[in-house]
């Protein structure tokens, strides 16, 4: 069961105290993050000039996809069915879960055919259904960004109910920032979601 605002807010007094910061995730050295400092203010980055478009994975020869190259992590396999592969990143994380659903063949957002984009549309349906309620659960954002790999990968991120700054598209930034969530409970919210997803069909892994 995943674990109550107060379990994960006294994770972070441990880790910090009460008046502690916890430390800045990889994601400030990014260089398409928009936030620096200056004066001790935070402003926006300065924006570049255009430039040409960076290749994804899986549309150069020196950018081969790793899911078609290496196939799915076994690992990391949370569900899975003919057409449709869910994983988890490989470890727990900030927020109580983060998992990816996967076409198993190469294709990205706008080239399914109809009964694959129906698929889609049925399996994160349910997925949103069954992590939502899950307790302690208060709500799970469903994104899709597209510039990194052009192998299809649509994410699923469940927030803890209560953690009322832990909202919107920052729920992302902090699921890097909060201490990860203990193994033993974050493996049995995989596997209660995994199972529950396979009574539509396919296979739970997790």
């Amino acid at each position: 069961m995943p674990e109550s605002a107060e379990e994960v807010y006294a994770r972070v007094v441990a880790a910090v105290g009460v008046d502690g910061h916890l430390p800045m995730p990889p994601v400030g050295d990014w260089d398409i993050f928009p936030w620096t400092v200056v004066d001790g203010q935070i402003v926006p980055r300065n924006l570049p000039a255009p430039s040409d478009e960076p290749s994804r994975w899986g549309e150069a020869d020196d950018k081969p996809c790793g899911v078609c190259t290496d196939g799915f992590d076994p690992a990391r396999m949370v569900w899975e069915d003919e057409g449709w592969v869910l994983l988890h990143g490989g470890s727990p994380s900030g927020l109580p879960l983060v998992l990816t659903l996967m076409p198993r063949e190469h294709l990205d957002l706008g080239m399914f055919d109809d009964d694959q984009a129906s698929a889609l549309g049925r399996i994160t349906n349910r997925l949103v259904r069954i992590m939502e309620n899950l307790p302690e659960i208060g709500r799970v954002h469903v994104n899709r960004w597209g510039d990194g790999g052009s192998h299809f990968h649509q994410s699923f991120w469940a927030r803890t109910a209560r953690l009322t700054h832990v909202l919107g598209s920052p729920a992302m930034e902090w699921d890097d920032i909060l201490p990860p969530v203990p193994e033993d409970v974050w493996r049995a919210d995989l596997a209660a979601v995994a199972t529950r997803l396979a009574n539509w069909g396919g296979q739970a892994r997790a």
